[in-house]
């Protein structure tokens, strides 16, 4: 039961200092998980994100699932998303019970324009790290730079890109057959 509260509170304290989505909890996720508690490795991490990123869902929630999945079985799992959820449910229903009154305020205004600036220096943050972890080799960078190109030129399907990158993965990584040349 202890090990199961620490799991709720651990993301909880997440879900509370989260602003921006999925890709700005990376640097969050990377201190508390990875350096603080050692629960999960950083390429761990990065596949839970990368499978986040295809599955339903919001990206922090899936992330966040799927780490305390690791850490406690089906229960973790189930607790680490209320874990972090929470703290937004109480946020959002205390906004929308003063959202009238509260949104043309321009104090308001101006500290989400403060708070946009800051979540797009996460976001940021996370696309350098998630850059400089995937190029460890001349097959990532060859699918990296068709992939961005697909959607930047011909503005392909997320969807296909992913299918499309993980079966191209699927074949330049799977380990060679003992005796094949």
């Amino acid at each position: 039961m202890k090990e199961l509260l620490e799991l709720f509170f651990t993301f909880f304290r997440m879900g509370c200092v989260t602003f921006g989505g999925g890709y700005a909890i990376l640097p969050v996720i990377e201190r508390e998980l990875v350096t603080k508690k050692g629960w999960a490795t950083i390429d761990e991490v990065m596949d839970y994100y990368t499978i986040a990123q295809v599955t339903p869902g919001v990206i922090a929630v899936n992330v966040s699932t799927f780490l305390g999945y690791k850490r406690k079985g089906l229960l973790g799992g189930a607790i680490a998303t209320l874990g972090f959820v929470f703290p937004s449910l109480i946020l959002i229903t205390v906004i929308a019970a003063c959202l009238a009154n509260f949104a043309d305020i321009p104090a308001v205004k101006h500290a989400f324009g403060g708070i946009r600036v800051a979540v797009g220096a996460l976001i940021l943050d996370t696309v350098i790290r998630l850059i400089t972890g995937i190029f460890r080799d001349i097959k990532a960078i060859a699918i990296f730079i068709i992939a961005l190109g697909l959607s930047a030129v011909f503005s392909a399907s997320p969807v296909l890109l992913v299918l499309a990158a993980g079966t191209a993965g699927f074949f330049l990584y799977r380990p060679k057959k003992a005796g094949a040349p």
